[in-house]
């Protein structure tokens, strides 16, 4: 069952977990913060998935990729000119 409760962020950006929803996580734990949209994910560091973590590096790549194409670093071509600069590459 998910449990909620409030806090408020400092003006340094520091957040307290409240003491109820602490439990497991011990002073000194390294967190992974993820944050998604409106979303963010608070989660220990010794349990955090490794496929969870190349994923989100291929995320952050794909997504710098995409904002050096709309800054116009790259054209942009159709599938049959990407093939034949391939080709012409040999």
């Amino acid at each position: 069952m998910a449990q909620i409760d409030v806090t408020r962020m400092s003006s340094k950006g520091q957040v307290v977990i409240p003491q109820d929803l602490r439990t497991g996580i011990l002073e000194g734990d390294k967190l992974i913060v993820i944050r998604s949209d409106n979303h963010i994910i608070l989660k220990r560091a010794d349990q955090f998935d490794k496929q969870f973590e190349e994923d989100i590096l291929i995320s952050k790549r794909v997504e710098e990729a995409w904002k050096e194409v709309d800054s116009g670093k790259y054209k942009r071509m159709s599938p049959d000119e990407f093939l034949n600069e391939l080709r012409n590459l040999k």
